[in-house]
C-alpha cells in the first residue's frame, strides 16, 4: 500500500473514530495557548455548533458553550476533557464525529516509508557506524527535521550476541514472532499518529492487546497462525473503528517494509518499541498504586521488554537471506488471506442474491 493511500487512511480514521478521537485529540486542547491558531480554530468551531443549534432550536434545552469555558481558553487556560461539562462534552463529540477537529492534526507519516529509512547503517554489534565528519557539514544537519532525527534512536551500546541470553538453540518459530511483534509496533504507532510520548501506558498497553506474543506469551508455529492473530485483534470491539480487516491489511504492508530494509531498519525499530514498553512500565510504576490490574499489566511489560530484547538479538545475528524469506511468506499470507475474505463476502453475496429471488418467487404464487 502506498503512502498516499495510508495518509487517506489516517484521516478517514480520525474522522470516523469518536472513541480514538475523543482519547487522542483531547491532547490538542490540554496544549493550547493564547496565541496559537489551533486554539483560535477549535474555539470557533465549538462557537458554530454553539449557534447552529440555537438557530435550528430555540425552545429545546440544546448543548452549549458555557461563559467560563470560554472565559478560559481565551485567557489561556488549560482545558482537559474532563473539566467540560455534560453539553459541552456533547458539543465536542460531535465536532470530533463531524470531523471538523480531525482537520487539525496532520496526518503522520511513518518513518519506515521515507526514502532515507534505506540509508540506516549499523555495524555488526547493532551501532551506528563511525563516519568521519566532514569540515563542511550539509546545511540543516542539525535540524530537528533533518532526516537521521526521524529515525528511532540507535543503540548506543553493542547488542549482545544470542548465546549470552540462552543455551538453548533458537527456535526456528523466531521469524513468525517477529512478525506478530512488528505487527503490534506498527499497528499502536499508526493508532496513536505516531506520537507514543503523549501516553506511554496506554501505548504499550495497545501493544500488549494485539501482540499475542507480548501481551499472552503466545508462541505461533506458522505465518498463518501470527498474521491471523494479528487481524482478529484489529477486528475486535476495541479496535475495529480503526478500519477492521483494511486496516488490517495496511498495517501487514507496513510489516513488509520494515522486513524489505533489512536488520538495520529491523533493529532500530524493535529499540524504538523496547522503548515504548519500557516507558510505560517506568511511568505505571510512578503511579499511585491501583489495583491487580496494574499488577498484571506491569508484568506483562516486564515480560515484553525481555522478549524485545531477546528478539532484537537474534535479528541482529541474521543473514540478508532470511529477511527476502520472511518477506516472501508474509505477503503470500496476506494474499491468502485477502482471497479468503474476498471469497467469503462472495458466497455471502450469492446467497443473499438467492434468498432474495426465492421470496420474490413465492410471493408471485
Amino acid at each position: 500500500m502506498g503512502c498516499i493511500s495510508w495518509l487517506f487512511w489516517q484521516s478517514h480514521s480520525l474522522r470516523c473514530t469518536e472513541s480514538f478521537m475523543r482519547e487522542n485529540v483531547v491532547d490538542e486542547m490540554r496544549q493550547l495557548r493564547p496565541d496559537d491558531e489551533s486554539k483560535r480554530k477549535m474555539l470557533e468551531i465549538l462557537e458554530r455548533y454553539h449557534a447552529e443549534d440555537e438557530e435550528d432550536s430555540m425552545d429545546e434545552d440544546e448543548p452549549s458553550l458555557s461563559e467560563e469555558t470560554i472565559e478560559k481558553v481565551l485567557s489561556g487556560g488549560e482545558i482537559n476533557y474532563d473539566d467540560l461539562n455534560t453539553q459541552e462534552k456533547e458539543l465536542f463529540q460531535r465536532a470530533i464525529a463531524t470531523g471538523e477537529l480531525s482537520k487539525m492534526i496532520e496526518p503522520w507519516e511513518p518513518w519506515w516509508l521515507k526514502p532515507f529509512a534505506r540509508t540506516i547503517s549499523l555495524t555488526h554489534e547493532g551501532t551506528r557506524l563511525i563516519q568521519p565528519l566532514s569540515n563542511e557539514e550539509p546545511s540543516g544537519s542539525h535540524s530537528p527535521n533533518h532526516p537521521e532525527n526521524e529515525i528511532p534512536p540507535i543503540p548506543e551500546s553493542p547488542i549482545p550476541p544470542l548465546k549470552n541470553l540462552t543455551c538453548a538453540e533458537p527456535s526456528p518459530l523466531l521469524a513468525f514472532h517477529l512478525v506478530d511483534i512488528l505487527y503490534s509496533y506498527c499497528f499502536t504507532l499508526r493508532l496513536y499518529n505516531g506520537d507514543w510520548q503523549s501516553d506511554a501506558i496506554g501505548v504499550s498497553t495497545v501493544v500488549l492487546t494485539v501482540s499475542s506474543v507480548l501481551g499472552q506469551g503466545a508462541q505461533p508455529e506458522s505465518m498463518l497462525e501470527a498474521v491471523s492473530c494479528c487481524l482478529e485483534q484489529t477486528c475486535s470491539p476495541a479496535f475495529v473503528h480503526m478500519g477492521g480487516s483494511q486496516f488490517g491489511f495496511g498495517v501487514l504492508d507496513d510489516v513488509v517494509s520494515l522486513i524489505s530494509l533489512g536488520r538495520p531498519a529491523l533493529i532500530c525499530a524493535l529499540c524504538d518499541l523496547q522503548r515504548i514498553v519500557e516507558t510505560g512500565e517506568r511511568d505505571l510504576k510512578s503511579e499511585k498504586p491501583r489495583k491487580a490490574k496494574s499488577s498484571e499489566i506491569k508484568r506483562k511489560l516486564k515480560f515484553a521488554g525481555r522478549k524485545v530484547y531477546f528478539i532484537l538479538s537474534w535479528v541482529n545475528e541474521q543473514q540478508e537471506e532470511v529477511w527476502s524469506s520472511l518477506l516472501v511468506l508474509v505477503q503470500a499470507e496476506k494474499a491468502s488471506q485477502l482471497d479468503y475474505q474476498n471469497n467469503g463476502k462472495k458466497r455471502f453475496s450469492e446467497t443473499e442474491k438467492a434468498n432474495n429471488e426465492s421470496k420474490s418467487l413465492i410471493e408471485e404464487v
